[in-house]
């Protein structure tokens, strides 16, 4: 493909003027942006804790650790999901020393997202997906790669974190539903420490249990932090009451965010590592009751979504990890660059790959591009269902074929200052922020588009789900720096 030309000279300011109609809150006195060392902070600090039941009996020990997508350290993800399921082995090699196994890097990791933009004052959409590299449907088969995330929108930022600012909604993935909760919800409940503030989520194990929560779908605990301590200080039974659901549901491992130092004092959380390997695998199945002490207590690190987008492009090797039979493009401002500054992936009209690739060929879903909620056009639901199904993908269309407005009467091309876009192609920066209120109406939904210019520095923006903020650590242990 021939890139489009980027948008430059009296465009810009055409732009920046479209912004002032159709944003006016946006001020120039107001604008203003976080730096980089204050953007990998937020993240850290409303990194989630998780809490997993676990389906590992029967010597599937390891299967419900989170990972990252280069576990095995081949450079290729198309056999992740066939061996991941040699994690067994790997636990068991580890008890005896040195093996095949021992050069694997499991380091359990949450891949994020940060974007930036002013709106009567500072806000962020924070996002949080966790990987597992391999899922079992309600139908009974495998599929490579979990899909499911965490998004929080975080109001009033005035610096660093803790310093006034507030969670306005949060959003889980549950299959393909995106179940909200606002602001005063019981359903928010936060672990609060000196350096965080963790909002508590329960996550199913990956086997199917039809009609009761499974899949790795993620729910909101519905119980403050405090039954948690007073459960582990006294030995107690293991377990969380959700949203959406009577009775607590099981809980056999917590994952912990290892930047913060007081959380990971607080479980006394370790790294998985090869010399940890067995000890920190749990052996419950979904059906069993744990008590605090058998809990297995597993610290996570924080990577970046942009870090995977450029497997998936066109010209980056996408063959190796992703099939052609789905696609989508994007016409790019900048490139994706790494942490070092260099470009992966060059500015212009560009394509990218995003269909599974799996060697054993028993799974066929989408990647990162083709997630709605990369984009913000997702359905938001007050309700889950043990069933699954949901996300109606209508509202998705419709902004791709800018056939519907936002809230305040723009569409995804009008906002963007784009026409061209229109079933063409989507703009690197096109991105619908939701209000958190939900719409009954099919194919509508309460927020706006983020217009013109917003994500340049002299606007306070910052479009962080295409720059990798995160050390990459190749090679390293999780927890060793």
């Amino acid at each position: 493909m021939n890139p489009l030309p980027k948008r430059v000279g009296p465009f810009v300011v055409l732009a920046v003027m479209l912004t002032g109609l159709c944003w006016p809150a946006l001020a120039a006195a107001q604008s203003w942006s976080l730096t980089k060392e204050q953007r990998q902070a937020f993240l850290r600090y409303y990194a989630p804790l998780i809490f997993k039941r676990a389906n590992a009996n029967d010597g599937r020990h390891g299967y419900d650790w989170l990972t990252n997508f280069d576990f095995d350290q081949d450079g290729d993800f198309s056999n992740n999901k066939l061996h991941w399921k040699q994690i067994p082995q790997y636990v068991d090699a580890s008890r005896a020393g040195p093996s095949a196994f021992d050069r694997w890097r499991i380091r359990p990791t949450l891949y994020t997202s940060l974007i930036e933009y002013m709106d009567g004052g500072k806000n962020l959409i924070l996002v949080y997906h966790l990987y597992h590299a391999l899922d079992k449907n309600a139908a009974g088969d495998y599929q490579l790669h979990d899909w499911e995330r965490v998004e929080l929108q975080v109001k009033n930022v005035v610096g660093n974190p803790g310093s006034g600012e507030s969670v306005a909604y949060a959003v889980v993935t549950q299959h393909k539903r995106n179940v909200v909760r606002r602001q005063g919800s019981t359903d928010l409940q936060f672990m609060q420490t000196g350096t965080g503030s963790h909002l508590l989520i329960w996550q199913a194990e990956w086997s199917d249990k039809l009609l009761a929560a499974h899949g790795q779908e993620l729910r909101f605990v519905t119980e403050p932090y405090s039954f948690f301590a007073g459960r582990m200080a006294t030995g107690g039974k293991a377990e969380a009451d959700v949203n959406n659901d009577d009775g607590r549901k099981k809980l056999h491992i917590a994952f912990v965010p290892e930047d913060d130092a007081a959380a990971v004092a607080a479980f006394n959380a370790q790294p998985v590592r090869y010399a940890t390997a067995d000890a920190l695998a749990t052996r419950y199945d979904n059906g069993s009751t744990a008590n605090w002490p058998a809990v297995k207590r597993v610290t996570y690190e924080l990577q970046d979504i942009a870090d995977i987008l450029p497997t998936h492009w066109e010209q980056g090797g996408y063959a190796t990890h992703w099939l052609p039979s789905a696609s989508e493009t994007f016409l790019l401002e900048s490139p994706i660059v790494n942490e070092a500054g260099q470009a992966e992936v060059g500015p212009g009209l560009q394509r990218f790959f995003t269909k599974t690739r799996d060697i054993e060929n028993e799974d066929d879903r989408e990647g990162y591009p083709s997630k709605k909620w990369f984009f913000g056009t997702f359905e938001l639901n007050d309700k889950a269902s043990d069933t699954g199904g949901g996300g109606s993908s209508v509202f998705h269309d419709r902004s791709w074929s800018s056939t519907v407005v936002d809230s305040r009467g723009q569409t995804r091309a009008s906002a963007s200052g784009y026409a061209a876009s229109t079933n063409a192609y989507w703009w690197q920066h096109d991105y619908f922020v939701h209000t958190g209120v939900t719409d009954s109406s099919d194919g509508v939904e309460q927020g706006f588009w983020l217009p013109g210019a917003w994500y340049l520095p002299a606007n306070g923006g910052f479009d962080g789900r295409w720059v990798q903020l995160f050390d990459d650590r190749p090679g390293v242990e999780s927890g060793v720096r």
